[in-house]
């Protein structure tokens, strides 16, 4: 399995703009980010903080709505994506006592997750990292990448999502942004 792994620090190929704890404890302030396999991790405990996820396959989608994603959807390191945000996410108990089907009635049939997020692609794009079963402090990695004249596009996104039913399961959520570093 191999991991990515996002370093914060005083180097790196991001800079760290804001670090903001939305619900719980938020994390040791850094001036960088710095993004790499795991072939490449550093020694932890020389840096304020180090996240591992790993990539999956998708969940909580149905054909129809993976086809809509991917026809849509850019790729991450495109040239004008100078923005980015990491919000690592950990939701609650009961989020994880519910079954794969109750879980996904939450994600899509009442939060409308990917109806939402879908009108943002392809300026918004995204990558998700799972890390709960990995030993983490969060459960998800999220990844977003975009153009400075897409900001207000990217707040209104996070600000839909966080409104949603599925958002009061999060118990820990830190919104980092960040500015690709020249």
């Amino acid at each position: 399995m191999t991991f990515t792994i996002f370093t914060g620090g005083d180097s790196g190929a991001w800079n760290i703009l804001s670090v903001v704890p939305v619900i719980g404890e938020s994390l040791m302030p850094a001036s960088h980010l710095a993004i790499a396999p795991s072939a490449s991790l550093s020694d932890p405990s020389a840096t304020p903080w180090q996240l591992r996820g790993v990539t999956s396959h998708v969940r909580y989608v149905e054909r129809a709505e993976k086809i809509a994603l991917t026809s849509v959807q850019a790729g991450l390191g495109r040239a004008e994506a100078t923005r980015a945000a990491l919000i690592p996410i950990r939701k609650s108990a009961a989020w994880w006592e519910m079954t794969q089907d109750e879980r996904r009635k939450v994600f899509e049939d009442k939060s409308r997750h990917i109806a939402a997020s879908l009108k943002y692609l392809p300026a918004i794009a995204r990558q998700l990292y799972h890390c709960r079963d990995i030993g983490e402090p969060f459960d998800f990695l999220t990844w977003f990448e975009y153009a400075p004249e897409h900001a207000t596009m990217f707040e209104d996104l996070v600000g839909i999502l966080r409104a949603t039913e599925e958002w009061t399961y999060v118990e820990r959520e830190v919104d980092i942004r960040l500015a690709r570093a020249i």
